[in-house]
């Protein structure tokens, strides 16, 4: 998973997977989600981030450390 912030649109763009979108609703105003071929979630866009979401802070909780790589 991916998260990118685009201050110039602030756009929060979250990654799901590497696919693909072929397809993309927007479920509110601002906020379109993007699907895969088969129909999978491949990713979140989030119009307006700085004023929906704290984006001055990223907390994670309970992500498996084998998940990270050893530097």
């Amino acid at each position: 998973m991916k998260l990118n912030y685009d201050k110039e649109t602030d756009s929060l763009y979250i990654h799901l997977s590497e696919a693909l979108a072929v397809d993309s609703d927007e479920v509110k105003e601002g906020i379109v989600l993007d699907y895969a071929e088969d129909g999978s979630l491949v990713g979140i866009d989030i119009q307006h981030a700085s004023h929906t979401t704290d984006i001055a802070q990223l907390v994670v909780n309970h992500l498996p450390v084998s998940h990270f790589n050893a530097a």
